[in-house]
């Protein structure tokens, strides 16, 4: 697996860039995203890697932090559904496996040994493997 990043960083420390503050009239997944930002990523739930993945914030490193979670348990459940991180990690940009080709093995693994998934689950892990 490849070895993740330091988890006593955050992703604003990790990526060495601040976001400004976001506006008074933001949405909750907005200034949720935001205030993340700034916690160590040691201390993401399965929840926080599921938004912020969701919203393609943070990858490079949260990436290899929610493979190590999903080769653990690939139904971790978030606030959403069981298995809604695998969901958030397979439905990114194709672009985002071809950059990180290790990942993307990591990830072909993990879900080749999946079964009896639900239909939209599945069809999530078809359309990730054959893009």
């Amino acid at each position: 697996m490849t070895r993740p990043p330091n988890c006593d960083c955050s992703l604003e420390e990790l990526e060495r860039y601040r976001w400004p503050a976001p506006s008074a009239d933001a949405t909750r997944l907005v200034a949720t995203a935001h205030a993340l930002r700034r916690w160590p990523i040691g201390e993401l739930t399965v929840e926080d890697m599921r938004l912020l993945i969701g919203q393609d914030v943070g990858l490079s490193y949260l990436l290899p932090l929610a493979l190590k979670v999903l080769l653990d348990n690939p139904m971790a459940e978030g606030d959403m559904y069981e298995g809604d991180l695998l969901s958030a990690v397979l439905t990114r940009n194709p672009a985002v496996w071809t950059e990180s080709s290790g990942l993307g093995r990591e990830l072909r693994a993990i879900v080749s040994e999946l079964t009896d998934l639900p239909p939209d689950l599945q069809q999530k892990v078809e359309r990730f493997i054959n893009p």
